[in-house]
């Protein structure tokens, strides 16, 4: 049941400590994109979430592993000037093997940022690689992400009744 635990938990993508990441030898960071980066409803990239994206690559090589399509995910690429992942297929680890392989990365190196436990945290954490959960942006979800959110409802009961995890309990 560990394997949906992120290695850490914050509010949003604004409230992570990336100097600490780089601390811990992490050099890149891989965002989800629905309600990790922007609304689901939103086709470009919010202003603030631009700009961040534009600082951390000063220190990290920063992308995109996204289970939405191409159409999707190009004009947040394009937007951003990153390089991405569409149709990932998370919990599938297929992305984050296409990422390591195309960018020459160790697994220590990188980090799987995302709002959904069941698809971001698994994957991350069966790829063996640090795992960042972050709250979702919106409620609007995509069909599919209704039944992961049910499914990790019940998980964070588990985690909350042994005391491991609590949605809305921050930590690094």
């Amino acid at each position: 049941m560990h394997k949906f635990k992120p290695t850490m938990y914050r509010k949003n993508i604004f409230e992570i400590d990336y100097k600490r990441l780089k601390e811990l030898g992490i050099t890149c960071l891989v965002f989800d994109l629905d309600n990790t980066l922007g609304l689901i409803s939103e086709k470009e990239c919010p202003r603030k979430t631009k700009k961040l994206i534009k600082e951390l690559q000063e220190d990290f090589l920063v992308l995109i592993s996204s289970n939405n399509t191409s159409d999707r995910l190009k004009p947040y690429l394009e937007d951003l000037g990153i390089g991405g992942v569409a149709w990932s297929m998370k919990p599938s680890t297929r992305g984050l093997r296409k990422i390591k392989k195309d960018y020459k990365l160790k697994k220590k190196e990188m980090a799987m940022i995302g709002d959904q436990m069941v698809t971001d945290i698994f994957a991350g954490n069966r790829f063996r690689i640090m795992t960042i959960l972050v709250d979702p942006l919106g409620e609007k979800d995509l069909k599919i992400t209704g039944l992961n959110r049910k499914i990790e409802s019940s998980i964070i009961k588990h985690y909350v009744k042994r005391n491991v995890f609590e949605r809305g309990k921050y930590y690094e």
